[in-house]
């Protein structure tokens, strides 16, 4: 592994003082490299060694910029901290510095508080737009927002996945200081923000890297979105690395969550960049790091990482509250409730068996505790990516889906929820772009070839219906009625039950479960019958947790009953019936026991 020297270069334009402004462009494939500052000078970059090449200039805030790559082609900062408009105009020099924080004394909140809720900035009317809604989410009992992507993309419109300029936040939202303004107020009603970021590839439109710095990829290793990145290389490294570090420093996020860390071939820049922001942001500020891995590596998350998201969980549930077994969720049909057990047992489904490709995946698990695995039975991608965007609450049955919310809030496992899930949207969440030309015609085609192995979807005909990615109303029809909401106007009694059945939830998470939370270990858990099972935890304390859940529309037997508290039940007398013998359909029963472990742990 590179060492990092002090002669390595910042990227990018780091502001020295109120007047002038440093420059750094990594070029090794340029023979000269200017930069074009809006009033029309021309400055000429001194080469440095291995491909640098730098510029000190008086150059305020505020100043408009490009590089200009041997006298011809003209392309943004690659390390832009904000754009004059899109990905393809000027880069701006930004004082980091110019923002007037008000909650200085947030240190952050522990990882065993966190109730996640995740967002898309652009369909909540951007930074400003998200604010509003700070207040009804805490006091909901959500503790962290997650922004999806907010990177720099082409056009107006888009998931983030996009995104060519990783230190720019995206303009079509606000300005830098805007995004300050959304963490520091979000700090003063109690909340966590963590941030989605995408280290594994670079969008389609707008990345120029590959003009001047072709040692950024490696042509010998593909990723589903071309030649990887070459996390081989120091000035790589630097690049992703200090940018992590400046959106936790500069931007005082609270954790920030990495993309598809599976199309990373270099496991020990994953390590080095772990080690490297516990080294500059020590205790007592708590900072988060959580994993999108495919791989399922266990390891990683004794090695820096907190948690990882186990979309295990989410596929095994989905398949037992609808039934699907199509594409990816075959993997999941074949003893779907021994899966369940597993994963509430051990974390990970998969450590290290087959998929239906052949591929073996996954590490052991077991041993590791249940808040570093972030549980959930929707998000971004498990809803946009259905062909119409459905909600679980419109394709799975209610009173089921009703027990498999207690679990998702009530087990010790780090819950995430996906904007609208608490009063069960109605609003789909599509796959929206804003590309144009060729482009457009093949993102349009390759989104509806993705469906064909879904059998309603085999017939090209049927898969023609699904929506266009770059049709403004298919962003439009994605934003969630909030307002409708809360303000209890013209929604319909279901959606208000849903609301008030995650408030309950929530209420007695924060007073029943984050107490108890530090120190817990799984126990075991039971299959009772096809999509039953009772789970047990040893909690923090010393108590012990058990959630019993029938996810099918019989009743099974019921396990044997030890004498303890009941935080909840879905429906009236579940316990009860329970006591003698029998777990009801669509039920859960989530109780708390005060005794000593050893002695139930004795029983197995």
């Amino acid at each position: 592994m590179p060492l990092r020297t002090d002669k390595n270069w910042r990227h990018g334009a780091v502001l020295l003082d109120s007047e002038n402004t440093r420059f750094a462009l990594w070029a090794p494939d340029a023979k000269a490299v200017n930069v074009e500052v809006q009033d029309g000078q021309s400055l000429a970059m001194v080469a440095q060694n291995d491909g640098w090449f730098v510029l000190e200039a008086r150059c305020p805030a505020g100043t408009r910029y490009r590089y200009k790559i041997n006298g011809d082609m003209e392309v943004p900062d690659p390390a832009s901290r904000a754009q004059a408009s899109d990905v393809h105009s000027p880069s701006v020099v930004v004082d980091p510095l110019s923002y007037e924080w008000q909650n200085t004394d947030w240190q952050g909140r522990p990882w065993h508080e966190a109730v996640i809720y995740e967002v898309h900035a652009g369909v909540l009317g951007g930074y400003a737009g998200i604010e509003k809604h700070l207040e009804r989410l805490a006091g909901l009992g959500v503790t962290a927002i997650e922004l999806m992507p907010i990177a720099q993309f082409p056009g107006t419109r888009n998931w983030g996945y996009d995104g060519v300029l990783p230190y720019a936040p995206q303009s079509t939202y606000g300005t830098p200081e805007e995004l300050k303004h959304l963490i520091d107020a979000a700090h003063g009603f109690g909340l966590m923000v963590i941030l989605d970021v995408v280290y594994n590839h670079f969008g389609p439109d707008g990345n120029y890297l590959g003009s001047y710095a072709k040692g950024f990829f490696r042509s010998d290793v593909s990723t589903p979105w071309g030649d990887a990145i070459d996390f081989r290389r120091r000035e790589v490294r630097d690049f992703f690395i200090d940018n992590a570090l400046m959106w936790l420093k500069e931007y005082r996020f609270d954790g920030l969550r990495l993309d598809a860390v599976h199309a990373i071939n270099d496991s020990t820049f994953l390590t080095e960049l772990a080690a490297t922001v516990h080294e500059h942001i020590p205790a007592p500020r708590h900072v988060w790091l959580n994993l999108e891995n495919e791989f399922n590596q266990a390891s990683l998350l004794e090695q820096g990482f907190d948690a990882q998201w186990n979309d295990d969980g989410h596929n095994t549930l989905h398949v037992l509250l609808t039934g699907e077994t199509d594409a990816y969720y075959s993997d999941f049909a074949h003893q779907a409730t021994n899966k369940l057990s597993r994963l509430l047992s051990q974390g990970f489904v998969y450590q290290g068996e087959s998929t239906r490709h052949g591929h073996t995946r996954g590490e052991s698990s077991g041993h590791l505790p249940p808040s570093a695995f972030v549980l959930f039975l929707q998000n971004h991608d498990q809803i946009g990516n259905r062909a119409f965007g459905e909600r679980l609450s419109q394709i799975s049955h209610g009173p089921a889906l009703k027990a498999a919310t207690a679990l998702l809030l009530l087990s010790p496992m780090i819950p995430l929820m996906f904007m609208g899930d608490e009063w069960a949207a109605s609003e789909p969440f599509l796959f929206f772009t804003d590309h144009h030309g060729e482009l457009a015609d093949a993102v349009r085609e390759g989104r509806r070839g993705e469906f064909a192995d879904f059998a309603a979807f085999a017939d090209e005909e049927k898969r023609e219906h699904i929506p266009d990615p770059n049709e403004p109303a298919t962003f439009d029809a994605c934003k969630p009625a909030f307002d409708a909401v809360y303000l209890e106007t013209d929604i319909g009694a279901d959606h208000l039950s849903w609301l008030e059945l995650y408030r309950q939830l929530l209420d007695i998470r924060h007073r029943e479960i984050m107490p108890r939370l530090e120190g817990a270990q799984a126990i075991d858990c039971q299959e009772l019958s096809d999509g039953a099972v009772s789970a047990r935890w040893s909690m923090g304390d010393g108590s012990l947790l058990r959630i019993d859940l029938n996810l099918s529309e019989h009743a099974v037997a019921a396990p044997e009953w030890h004498p303890g508290s009941v935080l909840f039940e879905t429906l009236p007398h579940a316990a009860e019936l329970s006591r003698r013998g029998t777990l009801n359909p669509y039920t859960a029963i989530v109780s708390l026991i005060a005794t000593d472990v050893s002695e139930i742990q004795d029983e197995q």
